[in-house]
């Protein structure tokens, strides 16, 4: 069992921490909102820290999970920052989703001071999250990816090293790419289904099972179907992820002409007050 820093409290954070304590690992926790980070050790026991330097002083391993590039820029560095904190040979892992280019800078600041760097962006929501069943795309030395997957594994169905710094992160934007496409389609067909007067949930019963299954359409069809949108991944974070995409695609020349559009619709869905909803609230507009 390890010494464990965890950063970050949100959604996702909160219960990936809790997964670590539950399998004996020691963790200290840190949040920007104090209070979130008493609620979790009252819940899980560990300890929180007043700062990431604190949260990071001692742990073999700092797991951060938190909103942004900026984001991600201020935990690590800086006089509180959690760079500052570890001792050499320590593995920071960033499941945050953020750009390849702040990953590899980053991963560069952690090279030169003897630290591990591990971007590990993850998929499967809040669910997944909550039930320890994520999938972790990662990027880094296969030194480091070694020492720190094991420790993933508390939250893990699946976990890859799929190449050196930015890889994990790169192929997060393929996933985000995917599942704007496969939403969207997904918005569609329901709404044509309710014009054309059909039992949606008869029919995904049927089509799920077929070639036009996934996982977006067996747990969320039924929520779409009742306009039930108030739980899940935000608008506002997929359209930042969506920002990350095009933005890569723009610099490696790469064309993404579908997932543009979507991201469109996505705003058209934010300027209807729904950014906070889950991102199936495309189906929104199609109403």
């Amino acid at each position: 069992m390890a010494d464990v820093a965890f950063l970050g409290l949100g959604v996702m954070g909160f219960p990936m921490a809790g997964h670590l304590a539950a399998k004996g690992h020691r963790v200290t926790v840190w949040n920007r909102t104090s209070a979130k980070a008493g609620t979790w050790v009252e819940r899980h026991g560990g300890q929180a820290a007043a700062t990431a330097r604190e949260a990071a002083h001692g742990a073999e391993f700092v797991m951060a999970c938190v909103g942004n590039d900026d984001d991600l820029r201020q935990v690590c560095t800086g006089v509180d920052g959690a760079f500052a904190g570890m001792d050499p040979g320590a593995v920071f892992v960033d499941h945050t989703t953020v750009s390849a280019r702040v990953t590899r800078d980053l991963a560069g600041i952690a090279r030169e001071r003897g630290l591990g760097f591990v971007d590990a962006p993850v998929s499967g929501g809040q669910a997944g999250a909550e039930n320890g069943v994520l999938s972790i795309m990662c990027g880094g030395t296969e030194a480091d990816y070694a020492r720190a997957e094991p420790v993933m594994a508390a939250y893990a169905r699946i976990c890859r090293r799929l190449g050196d710094s930015g890889a994990g992160q790169m192929a997060k934007m393929m996933n985000q790419i995917c599942i704007a496409g496969l939403m969207q389609g997904l918005s569609e067909a329901l709404a044509f289904g309710q014009k054309a007067g059909l039992d949606g949930e008869a029919v995904v019963e049927v089509i799920s099972q077929g070639a036009a299954g996934s996982w977006q359409m067996v747990n969320r069809h039924k929520t779409m179907l009742k306009d039930d949108f108030d739980f899940g991944f935000a608008v506002d974070w997929m359209r930042k992820d969506l920002a990350i995409c095009l933005a890569t695609a723009e610099e490696i020349g790469a064309r993404l002409p579908v997932t543009a559009l979507v991201d469109q619709f996505y705003k058209d869905v934010q300027l209807m007050g729904g950014g906070r909803n889950d991102t199936s609230s495309l189906i929104r507009r199609l109403k």
